[in-house]
């Protein structure tokens, strides 16, 4: 079911973020540039309308920003991996260093859960964690989220 938001194209292996703001618009940048169309403005707006009522950053070292939007077609998610880690105000108050920024057409709430739901069922195995923090490049990290979800 994952494959089908997201492909190596919108992974980013080298992030230089240093804090949230940053962030939301360097990875924004990854959909830009793989092609989507889509309101910047709007996409950023709602990130952040989203993140004010609750940090996202909810697994150690794991964020999941995720919006949705009135003006995308389609849902779609990018990755986002910081070897040094962003500023991302974490509940457990650590940086964070990899990044699933998730964006939702209106009117699709149970693709919305569903995805969230299998992104944290495979997050929430620290080796899984680990190792997608020592991927080198963007297919293996593809195929390593793809094989998680296969063996859920």
């Amino acid at each position: 079911m994952l494959a089908k938001f997201f492909s190596p194209s919108f992974i980013s292996m080298d992030l230089e973020s240093t804090d949230k703001d940053e962030l939301f618009e360097e990875m924004v940048e990854i959909f830009v540039r793989g092609g989507e169309p889509l309101d910047r403005a709007e996409v950023l707006e709602r990130l952040l309308e989203r993140e004010s009522k609750m940090s996202t950053g909810v697994i150690s070292g794991i964020a999941i920003p995720h919006a949705i939007c009135s003006g995308i077609e389609k849902d779609m998610f990018a990755v986002g991996v910081s070897r040094k880690g962003i500023e991302y105000d974490a509940l457990d108050g650590k940086p964070v260093h990899i990044v699933f920024m998730l964006l939702f057409a209106q009117g699709k709430a149970s693709d919305h859960l569903e995805v969230i739901r299998k992104l944290s069922l495979i997050l929430d195995n620290a080796e899984i964690r680990k190792s997608l923090l020592a991927v080198e490049d963007a297919h293996s990290l593809f195929e390593m989220i793809c094989d998680a979800e296969e063996s859920l």
